[in-house]
């Protein structure tokens, strides 16, 4: 059983009660709502008599089902615009602060609260979608959870959950150039399956974490959940309190010395015990793109789709039935297959590191013939900050479009979608059957970098080549 670490530390601090049923009454500490998962649990607590609990713990924004071509209202969709003005409505009536279209503060859930200080050490972070994981890169435990759940949160502010065994992945080495956090998390989750997580809350740590920016940490932490784990996260350092000061919500003033010393002492200790742990070798990690349906179906750019003798017997029929859907042949390469659209953004790798590393590969380039490529920024600040660099011009020049912030072609539950059998290069963070919004279309995970190298070439490319040799 897990002990010291800062699962168990932050655990032990938000613990409200222990239930008959062997769970644990959880208080959390930041609740974040979107439009999609929030206005049936309202409903809920309006049907009970019941208001929201701590209004003050709980921050809003739209993200999901904005257009990113244009936002103008109302939204050409009236599904879309009715679903806003609800999370409009029910925030008002509830005293809830909206970060809405125009605010300068609007955009995907979890690249606005870290930009904004929200997000910080310590915390217990819950929110009606999967990828809220990516708070653990503050040293937060951090979980998505079901509508029901946002409901008990409104509710009580609080959660019944079961505690989760502690698993260390720690990464040695250091990553190449060319080689991205995208790639350390689809290479992690390569080697240990998108089952093994389940039951565990994954803490990364070693010298290729530490040397991880904010942003790429959270691209980790984001895909904690696609490798099963309910939760993931990096003990706060000089990096996370580098990123924080000055920040909106950030601590100020002698409060700020003072959180900063309680964050340090809730990093695991020396003496931690861990539940399981796992070594991963940052240097050996090459680009890597999917080439199934799970994102654990993935290889180095520079491999061959493998044959069935050499995947585990176990995941064989799902093997086969990638083979089938994404129409690749096993023992071919995955560079040279050919890409119809490009999409740059999502929680994974929406932020303004993201866009300058794929900025960087498509300057002076061209969108190859017949490509559909587009950028869309994770939040109204990020593409302000790219649009102050320039990022936005540069893109425009090599034939990119520069879109309006939002979830975008994640998930697709809004205009950007994939359509028949076309295949996308994307950066975002899931490569199920139709998750791109066509029931068959198919989805290539790669990093930002690797999707510019995509949409210039016109095929999946090795983006190591392009930097050597740029245009």
């Amino acid at each position: 059983m897990s002990a010291g670490t800062l699962y168990d530390k932050v655990w032990q601090l938000h613990r409200v009660a222990e239930l008959a049923d062997g769970a644990t009454q959880l208080f959390i500490g930041l609740h974040l709502i979107h439009e999609v998962t929030s206005p049936q649990a309202f409903a809920a607590i309006r049907e009970l008599g019941l208001g929201v609990r701590h209004p003050e713990r709980t921050v809003a924004t739209v993200d999901h089902i904005v257009p990113t071509s244009s936002q103008a209202r109302p939204f050409s969709d009236p599904l879309a615009e009715a679903m806003l003005a609800t999370l409009e409505r029910n925030c008002s009536e509830n005293g809830i602060t909206l970060h809405g279209l125009g605010s300068g503060r609007q955009g995907i859930v979890h690249v606005i609260a870290p930009e904004l200080g929200l997000t910080q050490p310590g915390m217990t972070v819950a929110c009606g979608d999967s990828h809220t994981s990516t708070h653990g890169a503050f040293g937060a435990i951090a979980f998505g959870i079901g509508t029901s759940q946002v409901r008990d949160v409104l509710a009580c502010q609080s959660l019944a959950m079961a505690k989760l065994k502690v698993r260390r992945i720690w990464v040695d080495g250091a990553l190449q150039p060319g080689v991205y956090a995208k790639d350390l998390v689809l290479h992690i989750i390569r080697q240990m399956g998108v089952q093994k997580g389940v039951g565990y809350a994954h803490e990364f740590a070693g010298p290729a974490i530490a040397a991880l920016c904010m942003e790429e940490r959270m691209t980790i932490c984001n895909m904690a959940i696609e490798g099963g784990a309910r939760c993931g996260y990096v003990n706060p350092d000089a990096t996370t309190f580098s990123y924080l000061k000055n920040r909106e919500y950030a601590p100020k003033g002698e409060a700020w010395g003072k959180a900063v010393a309680w964050w340090s002492a809730l990093a695991s200790s020396s003496d931690a015990v861990f539940d399981d742990e796992v070594l991963i070798d940052a240097s050996s990690i090459a680009p890597t793109v999917t080439w199934g349906i799970t994102p654990g179906q993935g290889i180095g750019v520079d491999e061959m789709i493998p044959q069935l003798d050499q995947i585990p017997t176990a995941e064989r029929p799902l093997a086969e039935e990638a083979y089938r859907y994404m129409d690749l042949k096993p023992g071919s390469a995955i560079a040279g297959v050919a890409v119809d659209v490009c999409f740059i953004g999502s929680c994974t790798n929406g932020r303004i590191s993201d866009l300058r590393a794929a900025a960087a590969v498509a300057k002076g380039g061209k969108v190859a013939a017949g490509i559909k490529a587009f950028v869309v920024p994770g939040s109204e600040k990020v593409a302000k900050e790219a649009e102050a660099e320039g990022l936005d011009q540069l893109f425009r020049a090599a034939g990119f479009e520069w879109r309006e912030p939002g979830c975008s072609m994640c998930l697709a539950m809004n205009p950007d979608r994939l359509e028949g059998r076309e295949i996308s290069a994307s950066s975002s963070n899931r490569n199920f059957k139709g998750r791109q919004g066509s029931a068959t279309g198919r989805t290539l995970l790669m990093s930002p970098a690797m999707v510019a190298a995509a949409a210039i070439t016109g095929c999946v490319s090795d983006v190591r080549k392009l930097l050597n040799n740029p245009n």
